[in-house]
């Protein structure tokens, strides 16, 4: 007698290849067109299937989980962070709930570099002068942006992303710093030729660049809030693309905009995809629509991971990258 296969809803689109393996594997929901779910949508989605694969578009807080039905046992994020899902909630009802990390490490580290060199070196201003015929010729101080080698570069978050952008960072020749909520083990700290500051605000006052590398927790949320922002150098740039709510937007803006931070590059937001109207004005920022883990490789391999924790899930197994409320 066939073995029942699991209902499963996804909740986006994801890349072809992995539709098409979790078709083969259960019995599957999609999502077509790819819009993000309404409340509704997601509570009755949570209600009929043993597994919800959502993404980071899909709030799932105590409310929501309250309306899950007695079948879902298992919620496999599509994507490392979680700050979006109640975790504790859901293991008080007997669900479980894994994610994907480690697959978007370098992507995410990557893009950091790509920022980093964006801001410092006008690279958006030039675009845009090409684009618009402006250009007049070459000048010995037109678009003059600074050097990132030799520069001091404060990492926030010395987990997988935080030292790939460190290695990326070496190469070019820059001095790592960083903080982190435990120091690395002395032999990580030496091949990455790190400094460690317990002390954030004594890190923050003397970095030119101040990279954004860790997960929003309650305890991270406004890490970098407005006293901190303004021990900053006026040279110092920030780059973030990690989670919008560790820096405090408004905060920000206004130190764009007063001239007591050099410039920024952002690819996550405070408020999701609503950004600060005033933080879109400003010439010496940066802005990308979160396309960090943007890669078609990064994003398959985000997709075998969920389908080897449903699998194993589905197995009588634990899934292996299973997150628990301890681990946030």
């Amino acid at each position: 007698m066939p073995v029942e296969r699991l209902s499963v809803v996804v909740t986006r689109r994801l890349p072809d290849a992995v539709e098409t393996r979790l078709k083969e594997l259960f019995n599957v929901e999609l999502r077509d067109p790819d819009t993000r779910m309404t409340r509704e949508e997601l509570a009755d989605a949570m209600r009929r299937a043993d597994v919800l694969v959502p993404t980071v578009t899909d709030q799932i807080d105590a409310a929501m989980l309250a309306q899950a039905g007695e079948k879902l046992k298992l919620i496999a994020n599509y994507g490392a962070g979680v700050d979006h899902i109640d975790v504790a909630s859901a293991r008080q009802r007997g669900i479980l709930v894994s994610n994907t990390p480690g697959v978007l490490t370098d992507d995410t580290a990557d893009m950091t570099m790509a920022l980093m060199l964006a801001v410092t070196r006008k690279i958006p201003q030039g675009l845009a002068q090409m684009q618009a015929g402006e250009w007049a010729g070459w000048s010995p101080m037109a678009n003059l942006g600074v050097r990132i080698g030799g520069k001091r570069l404060g990492i926030l978050g010395m987990g997988r992303i935080g030292q790939a952008v460190a290695r990326r960072a070496r190469a070019f020749g820059m001095q790592i710093h960083y903080h982190n909520r435990k120091r690395l083990r002395p032999e990580i700290e030496e091949g990455l030729e790190a400094t460690y500051w317990e002390s954030l605000d004594q890190m923050v006052a003397r970095m030119d660049v101040i990279s954004v590398n860790c997960p929003h927790t309650p305890s991270t949320f406004h890490l970098l809030n407005a006293r901190r922002l303004k021990l900053l150098k006026p040279t110092a740039v920030i780059v973030n693309t990690s989670r919008g709510e560790v820096i405090d937007e408004n905060a920000l803006t206004r130190g764009l905009r007063a001239g007591e931070i050099a410039g920024a590059g952002l690819d996550v937001f405070e408020h999701g995809h609503q950004i600060n109207p005033r933080l879109r004005e400003l010439a010496n920022v940066v802005l990308l629509p979160h396309m960090g883990s943007a890669t078609l490789e990064g994003r398959v391999e985000m997709g075998e991971k969920v389908i080897i924790n449903i699998k194993t899930f589905a197995d009588g197994h634990r899934p292996p990258d299973q997150v628990v409320p301890s681990m946030l």
